[in-house]
């Protein structure tokens, strides 16, 4: 139920932080201590220990073991893509991604909406390439180990998404000859492509020119793959835990951030991990969340849609173009494709990186971290279909606790400090 179909209405989303350090301030001038809403201990508790500074429960334990980025498996090879683990292949990758040369009006690269200085996102409600997009710019850190790509899932491999917003006519608009072109004129590029991937086609090989095409997306997949996550202040913490010793003092959680640590794990006040779990606090899975859009639909169809098009896609896992066997493309051929909980549904996207990179949902309607919070909060109708959401009852103090909590999943990125900027080229100068 939202706010206005209730007999009343909440404190309003924007003086929910002003209501919470108010009540803060009054209780220490009055020389007395704010109390927490910790959940109770139960049967599951753990001894308070020294090293348990917070005083976790087993479960709570367990759970943020669960998140921890020590969990994450080292990147498999993607049998979609034999150049993927290439060091020429990503060598010649980091140059493409940041080469404005491959878009038709010659501003556009894929740097343009995912920037370094940005966690690789653009800081725009949407993406804007040759023209304006529909969707938001995610971040690539860590996509290497995604199973679907863009928002509803229509691809299932790097390669593939890079070639989609190379094609877009809203993003890259360049079309796949003109980008053989472009290989063709630099002499720096055709040795490098050749080194690689074998000769370039001849211009009148339509079959030749797309699978050159193909290679300079598995080039920039092999780039991105690079991108890899590093600890965060959370994950430090949480390490300590672990080993059973105190954080270090850079590491210790604020009275805030231990708080809305405790909400985002509880399964009756904040329920977050029921989609954002796993050491990337995504399960990479589709949810309608009853995020507001303009209009009366169309590709707010979600994942619906987007399993339609990952099934007729040339360069699925199953194509011609992938160097993937048959049987490595079992998601694919299993893939459920019917299923009223898929109409309106968007990928759950990790909750890392997350200070640099707002605007947030997968039309970049919330601007800030606490537009988001609030809608959790007040779980508004879906615009189609039905929302999973349900409301989820904080208090305005615990309501800015998570937001404090969020920012702990900060942290620095695991890639060659060389692939972390522009290669220096003059058409990279703008990143």
């Amino acid at each position: 139920m939202n706010w206005h179909q209730s007999e009343k209405r909440p404190t309003p989303r924007k003086s929910a932080r002003r209501v919470a350090l108010v009540t803060a301030l009054a209780a220490l001038t009055a020389g007395v201590s704010v109390p927490f809403m910790a959940p109770a201990q139960d049967k599951t508790s753990v001894a308070r220990a020294p090293w348990n500074v917070d005083g976790w429960n087993k479960e709570e334990l367990r759970k943020m073991r669960g998140l921890w980025i020590g969990n994450l498996p080292p990147l498999k090879p993607d049998p979609t893509n034999k150049y993927g683990d290439d060091p020429r292949a990503a060598e010649f990758g980091h140059l493409l991604f940041f080469d404005t040369r491959l878009s038709s009006n010659g501003k556009i690269a894929c740097a343009t909406c995912h920037k370094p200085a940005l966690n690789f996102t653009d800081g725009k409600k949407l993406a804007i390439g040759v023209g304006i997009t529909n969707r938001n710019a995610p971040t690539v850190i860590g996509a290497a180990y995604n199973r679907w790509f863009f928002w509803d899932g229509r691809k299932d491999s790097q390669w593939s998404q890079a070639l989609a917003s190379i094609e877009s006519t809203k993003e890259h608009n360049m079309p796949r000859l003109q980008v053989v072109h472009v290989l063709r004129r630099s002499a720096d590029y055709r040795k490098r492509y050749q080194s690689i991937f074998g000769p370039l086609p001849a211009r009148d090989d339509r079959e030749g020119i797309t699978r050159a095409f193909v290679n300079v997306a598995k080039a920039i997949a092999a780039y991105e793959r690079k991108l890899l996550p590093a600890p965060a202040k959370f994950d430090r913490y949480v390490k300590a835990l672990i080993d059973k010793r105190k954080p270090a003092p850079d590491d210790r959680l604020t009275l805030d951030e231990s708080q809305g640590l405790k909400v985002f794990l509880s399964d009756q006040r904040g329920r977050c991990i029921q989609c954002h779990n796993g050491p990337l606090l995504s399960n990479q899975s589709f949810h309608n969340i009853g995020v507001p859009f303009p209009g009366k639909g169309g590709d707010e169809k979600g994942r619906i849609a987007g399993i339609k098009a990952l099934l007729g896609d040339e360069f699925n896992c199953l194509g011609k173009y992938s160097d993937a066997r048959p049987q490595d493309c079992k998601q694919l051929k299993f893939l459920r494709d019917k299923g009223p909980d898929l109409v309106g549904a968007f990928k759950s996207p990790t909750l890392r990186y997350l200070s640099k990179s707002g605007p947030y949902m997968h039309n970049g309607s919330m601007r800030t971290l606490e537009d988001v919070t609030w809608h959790y909060r007040t779980s508004p109708r879906a615009g189609l279909d039905k929302s999973e959401l349900e409301p989820f009852v904080i208090t305005d103090t615990e309501f800015v606790q998570l937001e404090a909590f969020l920012h702990t999943l900060d942290g620095p990125i695991n890639a060659p400090k060389k692939f972390l900027k522009a290669p220096g080229r003059g058409f990279a100068r703008r990143y």
